[in-house]
C-alpha cells in the first residue's frame, strides 16, 4: 500500500451532469420479471441514466465543469491544470483533456492531460492533482471524471445491462495554506486485470482491419452461458465481489490507522457504488452506521469513475455547502485497483445535478 499526503490543497466545489434519459429496470423485457426483481434487490439499482449515441463522457464533464466554474465565479484564465479521467475518451488520440481545455476557454498555459482508470479513478485523480499542486505554483485546477459505460454494456448480459449508468463530474481544487491535509492510500493488483475488461478495441486487440472488426462484433456464447461480442464489457462477478469485500474495508482501516484518524470523527464514508450487496458487506465489516454511508445506486446505478462525486452531489449536498465536514472516499474495482482518501471540506460549492 502506498501512503501519501498533501497539505495546502482545498476542495472548492463539485458538479455533476447526467443524461436526461432514465431507464427503469422494472420495465426491462429481455429478462424474466422475477430475475429482474432479484437483481434490483441484490444490487439496489432500480434505474439508471443512459446517454444518447452521440453523447460522450467529455460532453457530460464539459457541462458539469462549465456550471461549476460559473458558480465559483473563477476567472478561467487562472485555471492552470485540467485532468480528465475516463475509460471512454473521445478518440484513441489525441487526449480528450486538451479538447476540453479549448471548449472551456481555459488558457493555453493550462496543463491538460488524460488518465485511464475506472472504479478507483476519483481517489487516484485527486492524489495526482493534489501532488502537482502541492508545490504551490499551480493555484487552481479542474479534475473531470466520468464514464458512459452503457456504450459497452451488453443488453443480453444481466450482470451489466441493468447495472451501469452514465455520468460526468467536475471537481475544483485550489492552493490554500489554511486547508487541511489530504491523505491517501493506494494499491493495485494486476493479476486480476481481466476481471473487468473490454477485450477488443485498443492496441492489444485492435480493429484496424475489416476482418478483425467483424470478428470482434461476432456474437458467441461464453462459458457463463451469456451471448456477447468482444467489444462488450465482461464482468467476472464472483471475483470482483470477493475482491471488493476484502480490499475496500482493508483500505479504509489502513488509511485511518496510518494517518491516525479517528474513524468515529469522519462524517461521511463515500464508497464507489459497486452494488448494494457488496457495499453493505463493506459497511458492516467497518461497523459504520447507515447515516454515514450514502448511496446513489437506486437512481443512477454503478457510474464507474463518477460514482463517488455523484453520490456526494446527489445524496449529501445540503450537508456540505455551509459546514465543515470530514469525508473518506474509497474506490475499488477495474484494474484491479483501489484507494482511499480522507478530505476535510469547508463550505463546498455544489450546484444542483444537471441533466443533459
Amino acid at each position: 500500500m502506498a501512503f501519501v499526503s498533501f497539505k495546502n490543497i482545498r476542495l472548492s466545489g463539485l458538479s455533476a451532469a447526467v443524461p436526461k434519459k432514465v431507464v427503469e429496470n422494472a420495465e426491462n423485457t429481455k429478462f424474466p420479471a422475477d430475475d429482474i426483481q432479484k437483481f434490483m434487490d441484490a444490487t439496489g439499482v432500480q434505474r439508471f441514466r443512459m446517454a444518447e449515441d452521440d453523447v460522450c463522457t467529455s460532453d457530460l464533464c464539459y457541462v458539469a465543469a462549465d456550471k461549476l466554474l460559473n458558480e465559483l465565479k473563477w476567472d478561467r484564465n487562472e485555471v492552470e491544470m485540467l485532468l480528465f479521467i475516463s475509460q471512454g475518451p473521445d478518440y484513441i488520440l489525441p487526449n480528450t483533456a486538451p479538447i476540453l481545455q479549448e471548449k472551456l476557454k481555459l488558457p493555453k498555459t493550462c496543463i491538460a492531460f488524460d488518465m485511464t482508470l475506472g472504479c478507483s479513478a476519483y481517489v487516484y485523480g485527486l492524489s495526482v492533482v493534489a501532488s502537482m499542486m502541492s508545490a504551490g505554483t499551480i493555484k487552481k485546477a479542474l479534475f473531470l471524471c466520468g464514464d458512459v459505460t452503457t456504450k459497452n454494456s451488453n443488453k443480453k448480459d444481466p450482470s451489466t445491462a441493468m447495472l451501469f449508468g452514465d455520468a460526468g463530474t467536475a471537481t475544483a481544487l485550489e492552493y490554500d495554506t489554511t486547508a487541511g491535509e489530504m491523505q491517501f492510500s493506494l494499491g493495485s493488483d494486476g493479476s486480476g486485470y481481466d476481471s473487468i475488461i473490454v477485450p477488443y478495441g485498443a492496441a492489444r486487440n485492435s480493429l484496424n482491419t475489416v476482418d478483425r472488426a467483424n470478428y470482434a462484433l461476432q456474437e458467441e456464447v461464453g462459458t457463463d452461458g451469456i451471448t456477447r461480442n468482444k467489444s462488450h464489457l465482461i464482468l467476472d462477478g464472483m471475483n470482483v465481489f470477493s475482491f471488493g469485500i476484502t480490499h475496500a474495508p482493508a483500505s479504509v482501516k489502513e488509511t485511518t490507522t496510518y494517518f491516525n484518524e479517528d474513524p468515529a470523527k469522519i462524517d461521511f464514508y463515500v464508497f464507489h457504488q459497486a452494488n448494494l450487496m457488496m457495499n453493505e458487506i463493506v459497511r458492516r465489516k467497518l461497523k459504520l452506521s447507515k447515516e454515514k454511508v450514502p448511496y446513489s445506486l437506486k437512481n443512477f446505478g454503478n457510474t464507474s469513475s463518477a460514482s463517488v462525486p455523484l453520490t456526494v452531489i446527489t445524496e449529501i449536498r445540503e450537508e456540505l455547502t455551509d459546514t465543515d465536514k470530514t469525508m473518506l472516499f474509497c474506490g475499488f474495482g477495474v484494474g484491479l485497483s483501489w484507494g482511499s482518501c480522507i478530505v476535510k471540506t469547508k463550505n463546498l460549492v455544489i450546484p444542483e445535478l444537471i441533466e443533459v
